[in-house]
């Protein structure tokens, strides 16, 4: 019997490459970096929490 929150995992993209691709968009507005960023994911996310001024502290 398959539980239906491992169907959902499985269905789409993950929240990692959602949030990389609309960073992504928001800054370059090119769908080449949004897919290689998409594809990276968290590795993209935390890196731009990292190298913005402010960093992640805020």
């Amino acid at each position: 019997m398959s539980a239906p929150q491992h169907d959902a995992a499985k269905a789409g993209i993950g929240l990692g490459s959602a949030i990389a691709v609309a960073i992504s968009w928001s800054i370059n507005k090119s769908i080449v970096w949004a897919t290689i960023h998409g594809v990276l994911g968290w590795f993209y996310v935390i890196y731009y929490a990292i190298t913005r001024p402010g960093g992640i502290n805020g």
